[in-house]
């Protein structure tokens, strides 16, 4: 290994996504909530109303525990979680963008202090000072967004970067000003949707109607941004990375999709309760608006997040941290011969190394049910062709040395009876589990790349004829090897398809 190695079934992943989940969804808080309280403060001093000014004082104490508090431990939690993900990937990005962090850094002690000051500073500070500190702690905050979302969209879209290195053709790649007006318009509308809850606590009078609706159009002000630039961001998004989540990434489709349903739900809520019946906005309606804008967010996060498999970092880095242009030299040499720091066991070396990013044995996304019941053979040949796998898996960059060490390690750890006493199966029932293990990863009846078609109305021996020569149907095919058990339950359970590829 090139680093230090925390190797436990905890996925890397869950962590991350705990972690920076409530970090990514208190910063856009923070941000919104800094231009929601400095614009409101303003109009609510000009017009002389105190009953706002109250509930902006109130409001106010949330924000800044929310930055000072959740923002502070879960941006050094994110470092942390990061480390142990893509230690690599983490290095590139400090490498290439060590300033931007620094200023990002300062930006952020700008912003907590600003927002102690403005929310201590009610009683204590003239107005015209008061309002300028709250400008401060909006700039602030959304200054370290600009930065944080040069870094953040130079992960999917590199651009010019790949060829030149340059720190700004980094910076300013392909999806950054789309992506940073739409996160501008989602924190606008977070911090409507924050504002409705608490607004729902008020009793049903002409001040909650006033703060409802004021709060309601802050939310729709934000779901107006967020429209249009979302669809600038997708189209900005180079198409051979849209072809290949339409072609590959359901997952990440469908949450396109929900987030449709999820802005046209948010969009009726907030008109009824917040515009047509504000005095009658309660806490279930604010809780479902809330619940609908942070699973948006969710599901924009999920998209962005997984559209670039199997890279971390688009055309440089696989999933794995293995630099797309050291592949090669790997494949060729081994993967062993450039590892750092090794601890004996070549094989647990090489799985940490090429899998253990993504990939636990027995926890988070674990291979064990995938591979119990399962051979060496077949699992070094699944291994050599990993990137054919349905899920968009990087390329295996080792010799195929290495991928039957990797396969003796896993094989180790698994269970190794046969699948029908596994599963407790036999015929038709065994047949499908076999080809779900052995078939299903890369040919889904039904699903991605779907070959029924070209088993359809073949014979029981055709079937077998088959199997024999499966490893010589395509380079990363592997070969055959269950026993004849298998074979039999297999072939039986093809021949109860129908001609459309279902039971």
């Amino acid at each position: 290994m090139n680093y230090p190695f925390w190797d436990v079934d905890i996925g890397y992943g869950i962590l991350m996504a705990v972690v920076a989940v409530i970090h990514v969804f208190v910063s856009h808080f923070a941000i919104g909530g800094g231009l929601y309280l400095v614009v409101a403060e303003r109009s609510a001093r000009r017009k002389n109303d105190e009953l706002m000014l109250g509930f902006l004082k109130k409001l106010s104490k949330f924000f800044v525990l929310v930055t000072v508090v959740f923002g502070a431990l879960t941006g050094v939690g994110i470092w942390f979680v990061i480390g142990l993900l893509n230690p690599a990937a983490t290095e590139a990005l400090i490498h290439n963008f060590v300033w931007g962090w620094a200023t990002e850094w300062t930006f952020f002690l700008m912003e907590i202090t600003a927002a102690l000051v403005y929310f201590y500073g009610w009683d204590k500070m003239s107005a015209k000072a008061h309002m300028f500190v709250g400008w401060v702690y909006f700039g602030a905050a959304w200054m370290s967004l600009f930065i944080i979302n040069g870094i953040v969209t130079f992960m999917l879209t590199p651009g010019d970067w790949l060829a030149t290195g340059n720190f700004w053709d980094g910076f300013f790649n392909p999806t950054f000003w789309s992506s940073l007006w739409l996160r501008t318009g989602i924190s606008i509308m977070l911090a409507g949707l924050y504002a409705l809850v608490v607004a729902a606590r008020y009793k049903a009078d002409e001040f909650k109607a006033r703060v409802v609706r004021y709060n309601a159009i802050w939310a729709l002000v934000g779901l107006a941004v967020m429209v249009p630039t979302f669809y600038w961001y997708w189209n900005a998004i180079p198409s051979d990375i849209v072809q290949n989540a339409w072609a590959q990434m359901p997952t990440p489709i469908a949450s396109l999709y929900g987030s449709f349903w999820n802005a046209g739900l948010i969009l009726v809520l907030i008109v009824v309760f917040g515009l047509l019946i504000p005095k009658r906005h309660n806490m279930v309606a604010a809780i479902l608006l809330m619940i609908f804008g942070l699973s948006w967010f969710g599901e924009y996060e999920w998209l962005r997040e997984s559209i670039r498999k199997p890279y971390v970092i688009s055309g440089y880095m696989y999933g794995n941290g293995i630099e797309v242009a050291k592949a090669d030299l790997y494949t060729r040499e081994g993967m062993l011969e450039h590892m750092t720091f090794r601890t004996g066991d070549d094989g647990a070396d090489l799985f940490r190394r090429a899998c253990r990013s993504c990939h636990t044995r027995g926890g988070y996304k674990a291979l064990k049910p995938a591979l119990d019941g399962t051979d060496t053979a077949f699992i070094a040949a699944s291994v050599r062709g990993i990137n054919v796998i349905k899920g968009n898996m990087p390329p295996f960059t080792g010799t195929p040395q290495e991928a039957d060490l990797i396969a003796a390690h896993l094989y180790a750890r698994l269970d190794n009876r046969h699948l029908s006493e596994i599963y407790k199966l036999s015929g038709v029932a065994l047949g499908k589990k076999v080809y779900e293990v052995r078939c299903g990863r890369c040919h889904e009846i039904g699903g991605f790349n779907d070959k029924w078609a070209t088993l359809a109305g073949l014979t029981a021996d055709d079937l077998s004829d088959l199997l024999d020569m499966a490893a010589d149907l395509g380079e990363e095919m592997p070969a055959f090897t269950g026993d004849d058990v298998e074979r039999k339950a297999l072939i039986e359970y093809l021949l109860s398809l129908n001609k459309g590829g279902t039971q």
